[in-house]
């Protein structure tokens, strides 16, 4: 069954989607990191024209269309390339789901997650979409940012569940993990949606001292502006809107947050490698403990440096790999052993 031609060009094709879809992440945060997310003020084209106007005569075309924001090529060419990309990722997933329907008779071919995945992907679009009609709605940054670690988390699933990909190993002594597992990747993922929220809110720097945030912070956090989600009467959302309380309270949460979830990352990690009897999971514990060192680290890095872009793009990437790695650790444990006779 595991030689069916089929299984094999899945996995590859699964591979290479996983990741074009780490890469589509990464540019996605540096698109808007680098404040381009309007960089193409019109979806899906940029300025009326299939790719960024760059002769003098479309821009002056595209500049009469939208006066009020002229062509910024520095800020467009990285939206454009990220549409691309996302746009083949949505083709690759699509390929994958049609071989996975027409291979849809063995046994261990997944199809309900390759087809999820074709649904997923077109609503990740249309939230592109509206982050740019929106004019940067926090909320729909946030979304199109969790939409993106999701698709990415579930291809590398989908990877794993098909033949060959993952070897069984005994887990019987470590079922009482379970409920930590999903813990910790329940936990990683709301850091995550806070760290969007962040983002999107121009927040990482409102606090510049670590470890905590300077000045009289815990009596001007201000709860009601932080996560009001919407009903603002503005027109655009480029720059942030809220007040500095409202902004510094994201961030303080954000790193309580993160003190959290670094606790719960640490116990989960003592656990697996006191309790694993094979070795396995103590690799698994030493990946997950080195990936989340690094991520505390380029966290603090962001606040002592102000936020320097390839740092903060680097804890975009880490932050994905961290859920990756969680997402397959929950996956080895519920693994049933007959699922690889």
């Amino acid at each position: 069954m595991d030689n069916n031609p089929l299984f094999k060009w899945i996995k590859i094709l699964t591979l290479l989607t996983t990741i074009l879809a780490m890469l589509v992440v990464l540019m996605g945060a540096y698109t808007r990191l680098k404040d381009a997310g309007l960089g193409c003020p019109d979806w899906p084209g940029c300025y009326g024209f299939l790719s960024v106007p760059e002769s003098p005569e479309d821009i002056s075309k595209a500049n009469l269309i939208y006066p009020d924001q002229p062509v910024e090529a520095a800020k467009a060419w990285p939206e454009m390339i990220h549409r691309y990309m996302a746009s083949s990722l949505g083709l690759f997933i699509l390929v994958i789901a049609g071989l996975s329907i027409a291979n849809r008779k063995e046994k261990k071919q997944p199809v309900k997650l390759p087809i999820f995945l074709v649904v997923l992907v077109i609503f990740q679009g249309l939230l592109g979409m509206w982050t740019v009609t929106m004019m940067l709605n926090p909320l729909i940054v946030m979304g199109h940012l969790l939409g993106g670690f999701t698709t990415l988390c579930l291809l590398a699933l989908l990877y794993l569940r098909l033949p060959g990909s993952f070897n069984y190993h005994n887990n019987a002594a470590l079922r009482g993990m379970i409920p930590w597992a999903l813990l910790g990747l329940v936990v990683v993922f709301v850091q995550i949606a806070l760290g969007g929220w962040t983002s999107a809110n121009y927040a990482a720097t409102a606090c510049t001292q670590f470890p905590v945030c300077e000045g009289d912070w815990s009596a001007n956090l201000n709860w009601s502006e932080a996560f009001k989600l919407w009903g603002h009467q503005v027109e655009t959302y480029q720059y942030g809107i809220l007040e500095y309380s409202a902004r510094m309270t994201i961030h303080v949460v954000h790193r309580f947050g993160a003190l959290l979830s670094t606790v719960i990352l640490l116990w989960i990690t003592l656990r697996l490698w006191m309790l694993d009897k094979d070795g396995f999971y103590k690799k698994f514990s030493a990946l997950l403990f080195l990936v989340l060192l690094t991520q505390v680290a380029l966290g603090i890095s962001n606040v002592y440096f102000q936020l320097p872009l390839h740092v903060a793009v680097a804890h975009n990437g880490v932050a994905v790999f961290l859920l990756i790695v969680l997402a397959a650790l929950n996956y080895s444990l519920r693994i049933k052993p007959e699922q690889y006779l």
